[in-house]
């Protein structure tokens, strides 16, 4: 019963394949195979628009390139203060741009809110060459406690952002499972949406290693070309990461491996509901669970085979804990399966 995360899980079988299927042979190096061409074309088919596409090798260095491609002195990135960017990167986008700022903003259950996001934004909008200036604003997509920001959402953000002609970054870890629970296209869940640049994650949804940047301007490629370069992500093999990614859009994978932890996502809940001994702290909306239950009932569904990890309170959160509960997080992911979300309902019943 692998709640942890979906880190935890393996490859996709087909996209193993797929690996296999180009282990062998020669082909040209540094992203300019025939095969890197034909899945840069299938971003741009997928994304309904030209987009320059950059396969980096982990979620952070997405995220911190991607906020670099526009760094300025004294610059400042605007994100949730319970992002991944600014809790779980180790100061990853700060070192990549060389000294820029992660601002944190408020909002209810890892959403920015759009007018602590004004506020915040506004007070540095001045440039003030001791205070610093604004550089980009960034939002998690799902994000790190189960929600999704809908398009309305993501269109007010963006809409803040132009204001302030600041670019806006889409971390997305889990871009899939976000797009389905909306059931949207990735062009109505990015740049028809105001979105600049997107870290598109491949490896928690069935990939063995393939993140990857997607830049909605290509006029700025050529700098973020040597930005890659320069932190050591440019692949000499990246065919390998090719292959990923070729097998994961093939015949909409990545579509169906979101759809399935999306719905074991809701079977948990549907049992943590059900239960006497724990309680849901929300609503899911994606493939991530958060609930409610003692610390001694935890340790005993962990000795007993159970992997899931405790979490913070988040902003906005307004249940009660009591001083024998915690709040814990459970992920699911393509390889979960309903017999082990059941026999954990069982367990809990």
């Amino acid at each position: 019963m692998f709640f942890a995360s979906d880190n935890w899980a393996g490859a996709h079988p087909s996209i193993a394949a797929g690996l296999s299927a180009h282990a062998g042979g020669f082909s040209t190096a540094y992203g300019d195979g025939a095969l890197d061409q034909a899945v840069y074309q299938r971003f741009n088919e997928i994304f309904e628009r030209e987009v320059a596409v950059f396969f980096v090798a982990t979620g952070t260095a997405a995220n911190s390139l991607s906020l670099t491609a526009y760094n300025k002195p004294g610059g400042i990135s605007f994100c949730h203060r319970e992002s991944h960017v600014i809790e779980d990167e180790c100061g990853a986008p700060e070192y990549f741009s060389g000294g820029s700022r992660l601002h944190a903003v408020d909002g209810a259950l890892g959403k920015i809110d759009p007018h602590n996001l004004e506020k915040a934004v506004g007070r540095f909008a001045g440039e003030v060459v001791h205070w610093g200036r604004p550089m980009a604003v960034t939002i998690t997509q799902s994000t790190e406690v189960g929600t999704v920001y809908g398009l309305d959402d993501i269109q007010a953000i963006s809409d803040i952002a132009r204001h302030h002609k600041v670019p806006l970054h889409m971390d997305g870890a889990r871009f899939a499972n976000a797009l389905v629970a909306l059931d949207t296209t990735p062009a109505e869940m990015t740049w028809k949406r105001g979105v600049d640049i997107l870290s598109f994650g491949g490896t928690k949804n069935g990939c063995w290693c393939a993140e990857a940047i997607v830049l909605f301007d290509p006029g700025r490629a050529g700098e973020l070309a040597f930005l890659r370069k320069r932190a050591a992500q440019l692949f000499s093999k990246s065919r390998f990461i090719a292959a990923q990614f070729d097998a994961y859009f093939s015949d909409d994978l990545w579509l169906d491996t979101a759809r399935h932890a999306n719905a074991m996502a809701a079977r948990l809940a549907a049992a943590i509901e059900d239960s006497d001994t724990a309680r849901l702290a929300w609503l899911p909306q994606a493939n991530e669970v958060f609930a409610v239950m003692k610390k001694a009932e935890a340790d005993r569904l962990q000795a007993a085979g159970a992997a899931f990890y405790d979490w913070h309170k988040p902003h906005g959160f307004d249940g009660h804990i009591g001083g024998d509960e915690l709040l814990y997080r459970f992920v699911t992911s393509f390889a979960t399966t309903s017999g082990e979300v059941d026999r954990f309902g069982q367990m809990i019943a």
